[in-house]
């Protein structure tokens, strides 16, 4: 399970790192992969309302925005921590949310289905300094419409009044046991899942199609990852562009080695792809060899037969763990 956090605070060392750091510690304890991302401190520019996105399903701002496009799409909870400027998120963070409007446009404009969006989950933590009765619910409903952008289903939030000095988070009764008990609601049903990696040798068609498919059909039940013994630099676009046929997004996907995938954790089982050899293998791990030809280089019509395949063979797998 791969846990990504979303720091929102322009302070090193404040409260909101302080909760945000409990909840990732805990996931970690109970055997979560995390990241944090320190987002003030990225290079984000704002959105500029250029409709780029709306019309071609991209952002053109390359800037650091680009790998987390990437990694909200990995995740299987996201975790967004900010404190309360003038009833909203931060700057810095807001304008993260705001360049969503690409994934957003991907799922209603282009009507795209992201793979993990099922089983994606999120959850924000914020502290503001005042008392104020509202003082939480302009950013609950940025968080939510942000979520919603990203795919991911949101499962609430804990917020606190009356935190303005650092350390003020770790003086209160009960929010430090608060985040720790939600860590663990939220992730206890994902650990336990079965683990299966699909393995070809670029990782740039075969085994990232498979992912794909097991991930839309069985993301709340297997945890899902793919690997090549020798990974290409990008995925194949004529791949992208089959998966898109059946309305399945593949964007910002990036090839992975075997090497990056191992530290993950050992899967239940591999499913290695018309590779043989070249593909190692965990010992003592399952392995399910597929025969199926290695589409890269050829026409769409030869990706078209080696998708379905695969998609009939991710099926027929997936009953195995019903």
């Amino acid at each position: 399970m791969y846990v990504l956090g979303l720091q929102g605070s322009p302070r090193k060392k404040g409260n909101t790192i302080d909760l945000l750091s409990v909840f990732l510690d805990e996931c970690e304890k109970l055997g979560a992969r995390t990241q944090t991302l320190d987002v003030p401190r990225m290079k984000i520019i704002p959105c500029q309302e250029c409709g780029t996105c709306e019309k071609e399903g991209r952002c053109p701002i390359n800037d650091d925005m680009q790998h987390v496009y990437h990694l909200l799409r990995q995740a299987d909870l996201i975790v967004v921590a900010t404190p309360v400027f003038f009833y909203g998120a931060t700057a810095q963070l807001k304008a993260l949310i705001d360049r969503a409007q690409c994934l957003w446009s991907r799922r209603y404009v282009f009507q795209l289905k992201d793979p993990g969006q099922d089983s994606r989950i999120g959850f924000s933590l914020a502290v503001g300094a005042t008392k104020g009765k509202d003082l939480f619910d302009g950013i609950d409903l940025t968080f939510k419409y942000f979520f919603d952008a990203a795919g991911t289903k949101f499962k609430g939030s804990l917020n606190y009044r009356q935190i303005e000095v650092p350390g003020d988070i770790r003086k209160h009764p009960t929010a430090l046991e608060d985040v720790r008990r939600q860590a663990s609601v939220l992730i206890k049903p994902y650990l336990n899942r079965q683990r299966i990696l699909f393995m070809c040798t670029e990782n740039a068609c075969r085994s990232q199609m498979a992912s794909a498919f097991a991930r839309l059909y069985a993301g709340v039940q297997l945890d899902v990852g793919s690997a090549g013994s020798a990974p290409a630099e990008v995925i194949n676009p004529v791949m992208e562009e089959a998966m898109l046929e059946k309305g399945i997004d593949m964007a910002y996907r990036k090839p992975k080695s075997l090497e990056e995938v191992a530290g993950y954790g050992e899967p239940s089982m591999i499913v290695t792809m018309g590779c043989g050899d070249v593909c190692p293998m965990f010992p003592g791990v399952e392995t399910m060899a597929w025969d199926l030809p290695d589409p890269a280089g050829e026409p769409i019509d030869f990706m078209r037969r080696v998708r379905d395949d695969i998609d009939r063979k991710v099926k027929e797998l997936i009953s195995r763990f019903d």
